[in-house]
């Protein structure tokens, strides 16, 4: 059992040979790229997560509200929390003023860590943010970073997904069955979840 996480304690484990049969790291790219530079044992390497959530326009608000906020903020700096928000333009105007109460507002009221919301253009029409770039939707942020993009139908999300994933999770938040079922066979990731 490692009890040690330091460095040198990982250094150690990637050396372990004869002990260790394969390691696969979970963790940032600094992690991954010591690994696959340094380890003297079979190595799996993984890569980033860039994982979005799909908002459905059938989707119960509060739950996407309660889900993007955990997958955002309860540990930003892991591969697997959620990076890119896809909401469907026809929920918007209802969902992203409250996003921003609740993940910009009411930590800030809370003394939290503020969620930095980067908005495509037609979200910037809807709720205050930043503008994203295109960057904004191919980065791994690793913090209280969220870029929001709004698509007309669950074919432009998957779309979406498909252009910019990593290939790691990717969730939908809807009421409607048949929407899950196309999403969740559309959708190549390791994980796919569904509300």
């Amino acid at each position: 059992l490692v009890q040690d996480t330091t460095r040198q304690s990982a250094n150690e484990l990637m050396n372990a040979v004869g002990y260790v049969d394969l390691l696969i790291p979970r963790g940032g790219a600094g992690l991954i790229k010591a690994c696959t530079e340094n380890a003297k044992v079979p190595c799996i390497q993984t890569g980033t997560g860039i994982c979005h959530i799909y908002i459905d326009e059938t989707a119960d608000i509060e739950k996407a509200l309660n889900i993007v906020e955990n997958a955002k903020t309860s540990r930003p700096s892991v591969c697997n929390a959620a990076e890119v928000l896809v909401v469907n333009s026809k929920i918007a105007n209802e969902l992203l003023p409250l996003l921003k109460e609740r993940l910009v507002d009411k930590r800030i009221n809370d003394g939290k860590n503020p969620v930095e919301l980067r908005l495509d253009s037609e979200a910037l029409t809807i709720t205050e943010g930043i503008s994203a770039s295109d960057e904004d939707f191919d980065t791994e942020f690793l913090n209280y970073i969220l870029a929001i993009k709004l698509v007309d139908d669950v074919v432009e999300a998957v779309e979406h997904i498909s252009h910019h994933s990593t290939h790691h999770s990717e969730a939908i938040v809807t009421s409607n069955k048949k929407t899950a079922e196309y999403f969740t066979m559309a959708v190549d990731s390791a994980a796919v979840y569904v509300n």
